[in-house]
């Protein structure tokens, strides 16, 4: 009789318990975690509020107990937050833990693409952008990113290629000034750069007759600097940047 009431007893305390605390204490499925609220980090982020997102993603990111998928968000919208602010390294920090739990993110392997070029790392640029073609052949954006910095590096290649070569055959140069400036590397930039601007300005004009004023003034130029070099206070470096400058404008175009 005693062992039934003691029964009775046990039964009668498990039952006022809260819900769940008795599957614990008798050895059932444990009690359910509170999930983390990630509405906070995703609307600071949204609003551009640098400082509400600090805190309120950092409560997401931080804890522990932040299922994969929300932890995944959080991680893109705070590097969006840091990508807009130009916290580029912090921007690259969250979207790679991001594609560390999900390698499959092709949007985040372009925007991190996108971020390595803003730091001027075209390598790594190059290998995400690619990396997101291999999962997403028809993927718009690193289609497109991947194709500009393709022909920005093809043009750095040519340029490489002229590199303190002037627009001129220094083969063929017979007055001092002409060997001068192929002597000189950055006189010899400087003469291609003059030249390239003249043509583009030349194209660039709205009928023959401007196009013939504009070659005068580069004749004249190219005149004044043979016959002013070597004399007393003649500065040719300052001359043909003078020139390209008012070539190309104060702004530079």
């Amino acid at each position: 009789m005693a062992v039934l009431m003691q029964c009775f007893s046990v039964a009668a305390l498990l039952g006022a318990l809260p819900p769940g605390t008795a599957d614990a204490a008798t050895g059932g499925e444990p009690v359910a975690v509170t999930q983390v609220d990630i509405a906070p980090c995703l609307a600071a982020t949204a609003a551009d509020d640098m400082d509400k997102a600090a805190s309120a993603c950092a409560e997401v990111i931080d804890n522990e107990k932040t299922a994969k998928p929300d932890l995944v968000k959080a991680l893109i919208a705070r590097a969006e937050l840091y990508a807009r602010h130009d916290q580029l390294d912090r921007a690259i920090a969250d979207d790679s833990r991001a594609l560390q739990l999900d390698p499959a993110l092709v949007d985040i392997l372009n925007a991190r693409g996108e971020l390595w070029l803003r730091k001027g790392d075209r390598p790594k640029a190059v290998q995400d952008f690619g990396a997101a073609l291999k999962l997403d052949p028809n993927h718009e954006k690193a289609k497109a990113n991947h194709r500009a910095i393709a022909r920005e590096l093809e043009r750095i290649g040519a340029q490489m290629a002229v590199a303190g070569k002037p627009s001129f055959d220094c083969a063929r140069a017979r007055r001092a000034v002409e060997k001068a400036i192929c002597a000189n590397r950055e006189l010899a930039d400087l003469d291609r750069e003059i030249y390239a601007s003249n043509a583009r300005v030349l194209r660039e004009a709205r009928n023959p007759s401007e196009a013939k004023t504009l070659q005068r003034a580069q004749d004249e130029f190219i005149a004044r600097r043979n016959v002013e070099f070597g004399r007393p206070g003649y500065d040719l470096k300052k001359a043909m940047q003078d020139r390209l400058q008012r070539l190309n404008g104060v702004d530079g175009y």
